[in-house]
């Protein structure tokens, strides 16, 4: 092989390898930041770029890596790689201890869901994002619960989320980092005040139902007691309608027999209109011996005693005239 030839070939390899090193593919949603000797040049995005070998080289920026182990523990690591993502990417710390406002310390864990949205100061304004993020939002989160008593930690986890996101965003925008979710997973408090809160839950409960049960037996009361109230009211209008249709009929029938007793008086005394017989003393008569009667019955058939009118002459003479008024209706 001649020395030209040589060269040649080693001219063609150097070339070779300067365009391939210098051809970047960039994949859809990621970045690279290039810096060209040590100074930021340029951000490539997705799709395909041309640099200079040597001159250009990307700048590393250090992500976080989960890694699951056989028995089952889970190690996060950081590790530098060239690429932005710049996909929506979800951190999930550790259990973290954090004393409530009450003195409660509690185990709270969270997940925070953030996104790139401007690879040069994710690049330069921080050393490590991911370790950052992570320690901000431990500190932060210690910051919020320790404003807040056991109780309001764990009925108001939307407000903590949304005081958290919000303290999160403004914090990271610098980073060039948006924060779009907080979540908290867990809040365990210690096993004694579980169990403290378990009793309290309990002793809660039978409360509620026992005034749950009060006042049902309160409304049963009242309903029966509005029952009756109306029971007796139309008992009490029935006995009233009742004696008002009695009475009606009781001067109904007086009026029958007045008007009976008026016809008959007015009979009598077109009977014995030519006789000297009066007939007021008919009527007279009549009753005395109906009176009688009914006394007769009223003392029943068993009865020895006698019953004799205190004015019997009075009755004879009534039957007397009695006697000469048919008479003489006759004649």
């Amino acid at each position: 092989m001649t020395p030209s030839i040589a060269l040649a070939s080693i001219l063609f390899v150097f070339a070779a390898v300067i365009i391939i090193k210098g051809v970047r593919i960039v994949r859809q949603s990621e970045a690279l930041v290039v810096e060209r000797l040590g100074k930021y040049r340029t951000t490539l995005s997705a799709g395909i770029n041309i640099i200079i070998p040597i001159i250009d080289r990307p700048r590393d920026i250090a992500w976080r890596v989960t890694m699951d182990t056989p028995d089952g523990r889970r190690i996060t690591h950081y590790k530098m790689r060239e690429r932005v993502d710049l996909r929506e990417t979800v951190f999930d710390f550790p259990k973290q201890g954090v004393i409530t406002k009450d003195n409660v310390v509690t185990e709270i864990n969270a997940l925070i869901y953030f996104q790139i949205v401007d690879p040069v100061k994710s690049v330069y304004e921080i050393n490590n994002l991911p370790n950052a993020i992570e320690k901000l939002t431990q500190t932060t989160l210690r910051n919020i619960i320790g404003e807040l008593e056991l109780d309001e930690c764990l009925t108001s986890r939307d407000t903590i989320n949304m005081k958290l996101r919000a303290i999160l965003d403004e914090a990271t925008n610098k980073w060039g980092v948006k924060v779009n979710r907080v979540e908290l997973q867990d809040i365990n408090p210690p096993v004694d005040i579980k169990e403290a809160m378990e009793k309290q839950m309990r002793a809660e409960r039978t409360r509620r139902g026992q005034i749950i049960e009060a006042e049902g037996t309160k409304r049963a009361a009242i309903l029966e007691a509005e029952g009756q109230k109306g029971a007796d009211i139309n008992e009490a209008e029935g006995k009233k309608q009742s004696r008002i249709l009695m009475a009606e009929g009781e001067a109904q029938a007086r009026l029958a027999i007045a008007e009976a007793e008026a016809e008959a008086i007015r009979r009598i005394a077109a009977a014995v209109v030519d006789t000297k017989a009066d007939p007021t003393q008919y009527l007279i008569a009549v009753r005395y011996i109906e009176t009688l009667e009914q006394i007769l019955k009223d003392g029943g058939e068993g009865s020895k005693t006698v019953f004799m009118p205190y004015e019997a002459s009075g009755l004879m003479s009534s039957v007397g005239g009695l006697k000469e008024l048919l008479e003489s209706s006759k004649g």
